[in-house]
């Protein structure tokens, strides 16, 4: 009986501390489930990690200006002699063929006053100015449109831009040049007084280098395969000169103002003018290959020789 009610009294305890105690959370004793999210690898943005694509047009070479790389092209409604291959000497001779008018070296008027560039009292020069400039009038012919008095004009501006030369429209200046539309291509050696004609045909002449030629003329300068020393320079092919024309190849007694000679002169013929065969009239003794002559203006000794004589 004791030992019944013992185990009854322990059950008892037993029961009543079971109810004592609290009972723990199941969330609490089971193993918290660890969110997905935070440990799974996080998806990295795929737009950092991957290479940025570099614009296409910063890495391609730029386009040049096809414009740019390209030789211009030339104006070929110009009337401008650069653009003939032609020697300005067989263009003026070509010219000149037309014209009644008795010249000498194919495109001179003859002057009993001096003989080349040499002139006593400098008589044959245009005077130079108080401003150092030597200011040289000239008029256009009205038979001469605005395009051809552009191209005369844009000529005689390669003058000012080189030298002290500077050739100005006439007001009331007593000595002037008066360029005509006559047949051929000529003019008269250096200053002659009052009014000396210029002949620019206009179908023939009217060319940028053949401008300045026969300018260059005016300021007192003959032909470069006629001047003093040239034989030691050029040989003359006599039997192939037109008989007529052998005239045009005396050579002059001529200022060279200590200059070398020049076969690129713009005062220089070609090597076949007044051929009566085809073949060469002048040739050259240089020891290297040269062409005689050009046709895209002032030399550059030209242009030196033209400081020299007026002291530019």
């Amino acid at each position: 009986m004791t030992l019944y009610r013992a185990s009854v009294l322990l059950l008892l305890l037993m029961a009543s501390q079971s109810q004592a105690l609290p009972v723990p959370d199941t969330e609490d004793l089971l193993p918290q489930e660890e969110s997905t999210e935070d440990l799974l690898p996080q998806e990295e943005n795929t737009e950092d990690l991957l290479p940025q694509e570099e614009n296409t047009e910063d890495l391609l070479p730029q386009e040049e200006n096809t414009e740019d790389l390209l030789p211009q092209e030339e104006n070929t409604e110009s009337n401008d002699i650069e653009d003939n291959t032609e020697n300005i000497g067989e263009k003026i001779l070509a010219s000149n063929n037309q014209s009644a008018a008795f010249l000498e070296e194919g495109d001179l008027l003859p002057s009993s006053k001096r003989n080349a560039i040499k002139c006593g009292y400098n008589s044959c020069l245009w005077p130079k100015g108080p401003d150092g400039l030597v200011s040289i009038p000239y008029t256009v012919s009205r038979d001469f449109n605005s395009y051809e008095n552009g191209i005369i004009s844009s000529a005689l501006g390669s003058f000012a831009s080189k030298t002290c030369i500077r050739f100005v429209p006439r007001r009331s200046e007593r000595d002037f040049i008066s360029v005509e539309n006559q047949a051929g291509c000529f003019s008269s050696l250096g200053k002659q007084g009052w009014r000396q004609v210029l002949s620019l045909n206009k179908n023939g002449c009217v060319y940028t280098a053949i401008i300045q030629h026969e300018f260059n003329h005016a300021l007192g300068f003959k032909h470069e395969q006629t001047r003093s020393d040239r034989d030691q320079y050029v040989r003359i092919n006599w039997n192939n000169i037109i008989p007529d024309m052998a005239y045009n190849f005396e050579k002059s007694d001529t200022n060279n103002l200590n200059t070398p000679y020049d076969y690129t002169s713009l005062m220089h013929y070609a090597s076949t003018a007044f051929s009566n065969n085809g073949h060469d009239t002048i040739t050259p003794l240089s020891p290297r290959p040269v062409k005689l002559g050009q046709t895209q203006g002032l030399s550059d000794w030209d242009i030196k020789r033209i400081n020299m004589l007026y002291g530019c």
